[in-house]
């Protein structure tokens, strides 16, 4: 392959990237519309070596113009929902050369970018759904990148820290794109169902460039929605679709109420990733739609996907994220040795979907990179078939008075409490211990359980340090603009800090 153009090669009338509610574009349009949209770039003024940032709604108009674009310039989609001093900060960190928005877009991106003299270029959309072109853009002439130029930067969700921009090359992409329809054996029958957000790896990796790669058709919504999901269902009839666990959870809560479009579903598989999933939800999952769930693990500096659960007859191993799937993957100490199976330490990966390093930031890369590893900041630990169960967030893991505690191995105690429907467990201060253990609990519909029989269930599965001393009932988890649950912070958003 030489490079994301060549992705374009399906079918010539199949269908590429459509809607629930259009006919979509064909494979041989797709690849036109990307050769047309690169020499509107060049004729706009927009080199190879330039980013351009893209504002547009969730749906098939931003997966077109993600493909179409990538090939030709460094990409850089923002969440729309962003405000103007979140994009006055963005396109000054990107020096954007550009800004794509929709025709009738009122965004504040676009007053920020008329004040920074940074260009708006307007996608006009036709009524085949991904078909568009750059309102009165002339053209020019075009040529290939290599396959290490930058295609896509993305800022990490800066929860701890300035966000750091993330470049990820055509290499990157492809890599990361076969590592994945290799993992769920997509062939160009399949049709995938995107709920996720454009603006987020997994939503561009997974559903759309995956299925792209394999002459497959993406179906894009407007994002989640809980409420319609089994319409879509019903209506597109996708093969899979791929979500974090908070939708997941989401879906279950409504599946009781739509057994018909559960019933007709066509569902080859269920894909997980961006949060880890738990047990007791995949097992929920697979009993609701009969079809088996695959948790992968990924993140923005692997272009996605690093491991995954295999599909049957190999086997999947609730808890587990899977063996490597893509990159090289290891556990190391703190000193960067490698250790042993059954050893825990921080999960390190390395290989073409990796990224080369982040952008103006020398000290973020000497603290990520060791002797060639990416150090992914998990902690996690591998068994003798190499499947890897990722034990917490380094930073998130609570320390209280020097004893150390995963969220997560508190989260999947809690779930199995019957009036459990979603849990978080966080740290919040403590003037002698430094940090104490705390959960934010959502009550199923119709439970009714006290904050200390919790922490009595959650005692006689946990040792003392490990048992929450503060539950809180909450309708509903915060979360990040993706959908994962935001644990840092968490102490904060729900008034629990001194």
């Amino acid at each position: 392959m030489r490079d994301l153009q060549d992705l374009l090669a399906g079918e010539r009338q199949r269908i590429a990237i459509a809607s629930p509610d259009r006919d979509g574009i064909t494979y041989e349009a797709l690849a036109g519309q990307c050769t047309a949209v690169g020499r509107q770039l060049r004729g706009a003024g927009i080199g190879p070596d330039d980013r351009v940032a893209i504002v547009l709604p969730n749906g098939p108009a931003m997966a077109s113009a993600f493909a179409c674009m990538a090939p030709w310039c460094a990409t850089a989609p923002l969440n729309p929902a962003y405000k103007t001093d979140e994009f006055d900060f963005y396109l000054k960190d990107l020096n954007a050369s550009a800004l794509v928005v929709d025709g009738q877009s009122t965004s504040p991106a676009v007053g920020v970018a008329t004040s920074l003299g940074v260009p708006v270029l307007r996608i006009v959309e036709s009524a085949v759904a991904g078909s568009f072109t750059l309102d009165g853009v002339a053209e020019a002439e075009v040529a290939s990148r290599p396959l290490d130029a930058t295609a896509l930067i993305l800022h990490t969700s800066g929860t701890t820290s300035r966000p750091k921009m993330v470049p990820l090359s055509q290499a990157n992409l492809i890599a990361s794109a076969g590592n994945i329809a290799a993992t769920l054996r997509l062939e160009a029958s399949d049709r995938c169902l995107n709920v996720m957000p454009l603006f987020h790896i997994h939503g561009l990796m997974a559903p759309v460039l995956a299925s792209l790669s394999t002459g497959a058709q993406v179906v894009c919504t407007p994002g989640f929605d809980a409420l319609r999901f089994f319409s879509w269902l019903a209506e597109v009839k996708p093969t899979w679709y791929s979500a974090v666990p908070t939708m997941h959870q989401a879906i279950l809560a409504r599946a009781g109420r739509n057994e018909a479009a559960v019933a007709g579903s066509a569902l080859r598989f269920i894909r997980s990733s961006s949060a880890s999933l738990p047990p007791q939800v995949m097992t929920a999952l697979e009993e609701t739609f009969g079809a088996p769930v695959i948790e992968a693990y990924a993140m923005t500096e692997a272009a996605h996907q690093m491991c995954s659960n295999p599909l049957p007859p190999q086997a999947r191993k609730p808890g587990c994220v899977g063996p490597a799937a893509g990159p090289d993957v290891a556990i190391m100490d703190a000193q960067g040795g490698r250790l042993d199976v059954g050893e825990e330490g921080e999960i390190v990966i390395r290989g073409p979907n990796v990224t080369s390093g982040y952008l103006n930031n020398a000290a973020a890369n000497a603290e990520a990179f060791h002797g060639g590893w990416f150090r992914t900041g998990d902690q996690g630990v591998m068994d003798d078939d190499g499947y890897v169960k990722v034990t917490g967030r380094l930073k998130e893991i609570i320390n209280r008075g020097g004893e150390k505690v995963a969220p997560l191995e508190v989260d999947e105690v809690l779930l199995d409490h019957a009036a459990v429907e979603q849990v978080c467990t966080f740290a919040v201060p403590h003037d002698k211990l430094g940090e104490e253990v705390a959960a934010a609990v959502v009550l199923a519909d119709g439970a009714d359980v006290s904050a200390r029989d919790l922490r009595r269930f959650a005692a006689e599965r946990l040792a003392d340090f490990k048992t929450p001393r503060t539950v809180v009932f909450v309708d509903e988890i915060p979360k990040g603009p993706t959908g994962k649950i935001q644990r840092i912070g968490l102490a904060d958003a729900l008034g629990l800090n001194p």
